[in-house]
């Protein structure tokens, strides 16, 4: 398993977050372009999106957030990854996305939106707002 020591090692900024939608993965998906577009994500940003939490690879901290936020009722988990950034430039593209995803189709009522967004900040996982 490749920890956040490796990535940070590698220079690889890191950031996952938590958010709840009605829309499909694959609907979610085919709006990313998009939505990356409208934000002027960078095209180095790798994005992975799952419904399935046991697939987010990370330490023993982001599990337990993985199973607090699905316990939660929250359907989905992305993990970004962006090379030769910080984990808070990470993080803040991750919001830049997920905020656009709220105003597009995905969201037609508007209403709550739940989202978390975390990244390790010196040793510890802090959220960003």
């Amino acid at each position: 398993m490749i920890t956040e020591r490796d990535y940070m090692a590698r220079g690889i900024g890191k950031a996952y977050a938590f958010f709840d939608c009605k829309a499909s993965k694959e609907s979610i998906e085919a709006l990313l372009p998009d939505i990356r577009d409208a934000v002027e994500t960078p095209g180095e940003l790798e994005l992975s999106l799952m419904e399935d939490f046991n697939l987010l690879k990370g330490d023993s901290e982001v599990l337990g957030m993985a199973r607090e936020a699905k316990e939660a009722g929250v359907r989905y988990a992305m993990e970004a990854n962006y090379p030769n950034a910080t984990n808070l430039k990470t993080a803040d593209e991750l919001a830049a996305i997920l905020n656009q995803a709220y105003q597009s189709d995905l969201y037609p009522q508007g209403g709550k939106f739940k989202r978390w967004i975390f990244y390790e900040d010196n040793g510890q996982y802090v959220e960003r707002e």
